[in-house]
């Protein structure tokens, strides 16, 4: 699996990559189950962190199927509004320094 620039940026964490899953995929919700696998971290591992992500409101229960619950990213938290803007941030100049590096190369040739 290949490593998302905000998991490249903040680190490779379990936490980071629950919060990176969810707002690559924020318009769908997800069992804690499919968090876990989606997000490439044991079931253990997102159980040690969802306490977190509960806890400051970075997650919402959307809906229930049966006994289970499906989770999204709470898209009104200011945080998580953050965490968003500096996902967006990091791509943009990942992808100028891209643009610029084939600029260099065009002008170079």
């Amino acid at each position: 699996m290949e490593k998302s620039l905000l998991v490249q940026f903040l680190g490779d964490t379990p936490f980071i990559r629950v919060v990176d899953f969810l707002i690559e995929n924020s318009i769908f919700d997800y069992t804690k189950t499919e968090l876990a696998e989606n997000a490439g971290i044991s079931r253990a591992s997102l159980y040690n962190v969802w306490p977190v992500l509960e806890a400051y409101e970075l997650v919402k229960a959307s809906r229930k199927i049966g006994n289970t619950t499906l989770y999204k990213l709470n898209k009104e938290n200011p945080v998580v509004q953050k965490l968003i803007e500096l996902d967006l941030k990091i791509s943009r100049e990942f992808a100028d320094v891209v643009v610029e590096g084939h600029k260099e190369e065009a002008v170079s040739a």
